[in-house]
């Protein structure tokens, strides 16, 4: 038989609530093995009593019992924190580091907020969950460790697979065993017992009377949302009983706190829509450094116009090929060369180009190529909207934000 009511009063576990009874039966329950488990809910539920149960009741409750909250850690040290590190591994480590699994070795390691990890420590931590081993950072020895893994998070696991954020590999390794624990919102019966325990517990800690609600407060106490559940509970009755010197707790009283939480602030709602090509940062920095060339482009296009009105013909053919030696020829066979006679441009070497000319525009030699990387993103960029656009010209221009005539140009220099 489960002693549930031990668990709650060891723990100090509050609540009748049908799924919480069965988290606390299927935590006991598993203790004795050295399975791995997943314990999911929002923030704020008491994830963090579940560990706790297992490893009190489970064969490694003599050894250690480390909590660990992944999110807290910043990325460029997680590895450092979990697994360790040599001396000299890198700016700073001025001495030989122990990580978490090494100092954990025979105990039990709760992973807090695991769905904040990094993929590359995602990585390392799937192979310490499949053969027990793992390897300082900045060293080449392979370690072994005997440490049972419980993890916790209030990310939609689900969704952070779909979106590559976590490796379902590791998930469902991480998930032998999952533990839900529901949000207080639909605990409603549990929140006067949970007021009671608060407001018992601050009264003897500041030494004040315990808090009582009359029949309107608690009926306000009970339909509020609770987005920080039962933390932001507690620190409720915590505020009560140190600013409020009637212990007698009225509706108005009550509002007046909720009011000043902000608790009617709009929330983030997930789109559903599909990704645009251009959503993220990164990718929204190509874009403007692609519509800066083109500008240019467009730049060389509006010079040629000048001269097209302010030179003879053999001035304009000679500008032309100056000009296109510089930024490179368009060949675009729905353009129609001058009017009365064919447009064959002279090559660069002709002893027909004035020097000083030449010299006039010099400047533009000194525009810094594009960089590779730069010129590849383009190329896929271009790639991605003529596939859209089913290999219309016009319609992948408009998106991509150049003309089509520079569209052109670029599937020729580029051989699409």
């Amino acid at each position: 038989m489960i002693p549930l009511q031990n668990i709650k009063q060891r723990f100090e576990i509050i609540g009748n609530d049908p799924r919480l009874i069965v988290a606390l039966e299927t935590a006991y329950r598993i203790a004795e093995s050295d399975i791995s488990a997943l314990v999911i809910g929002e923030s704020g539920v008491g994830k963090e009593s579940i560990p706790k149960v297992i490893h009190q009741y489970s064969p490694r409750k003599h050894s250690r019992f480390i909590a660990v909250n992944c999110g807290a850690i910043p990325e460029g040290t997680i590895d450092s924190e979990l697994f360790g590190h040599e001396k000299g591994a890198f700016t700073g480590a001025t001495q030989t580091r122990q990580g978490y699994f090494e100092v954990a070795n025979k105990g039990t390691l709760f992973l807090d907020e695991v769905g904040e990890l990094p993929s590359s420590t995602q990585v390392r931590l799937l192979r310490v969950l499949e053969s027990g081993e793992f390897i300082k950072v900045g060293s080449s020895k392979v370690q072994k460790t005997d440490v049972r893994i419980i993890a916790a998070t209030n990310v939609d696991i689900q969704r952070a697979i779909e979106s590559g954020k976590f490796r379902e590999d590791l998930y469902y390794r991480l998930c032998i065993a999952q533990i839900y624990l529901p949000p207080l919102r639909e605990r409603r019966e549990d929140i006067l017992l949970l007021f009671r325990k608060f407001s018992s517990d601050f009264g003897v800690k500041y030494k004040r009377p315990s808090l009582k609600l009359e029949e309107n407060a608690k009926s306000l106490l009970i339909n509020h949302r609770w987005p920080g559940n039962i933390r932001q509970l507690r620190n409720l009755v915590e505020q009560l009983s140190v600013l409020e010197i009637n212990p007698v707790i009225s509706e108005q009283t009550l509002r007046k706190y909720f009011n000043s939480t902000g608790t009617r602030l709009p929330a983030i709602v997930p789109s559903k829509q599909s990704k645009n090509h251009f959503e993220t940062d990164r990718e929204i920095l190509y874009k403007l450094l692609f519509e800066m060339k083109s500008e240019l482009n467009d730049l060389r296009e509006l010079f040629l116009e000048v001269i097209d009105k302010k030179k003879s013909p053999m001035e304009l053919t000679k500008k032309k090929a100056l000009v296109e030696r510089i930024y490179g020829r368009e060949e675009d066979p729905a353009i129609d060369s001058p009017v009365g006679e064919e447009f064959k441009p002279i090559p660069f070497n002709s002893s027909e180009i004035d020097v000083a000319e030449e010299n006039e525009f010099n400047y533009a030699e000194t525009i810094e190529e594009i960089p590779k990387s730069l010129q590849e993103k383009e190329v896929e960029m271009i790639k991605t909207a003529l596939e859209r656009s089913n290999g219309r010209r016009r319609i992948a221009a408009k998106e991509l934000g150049i003309s089509e005539r520079t569209l052109y140009r670029k599937i020729k220099t580029y051989k699409l």
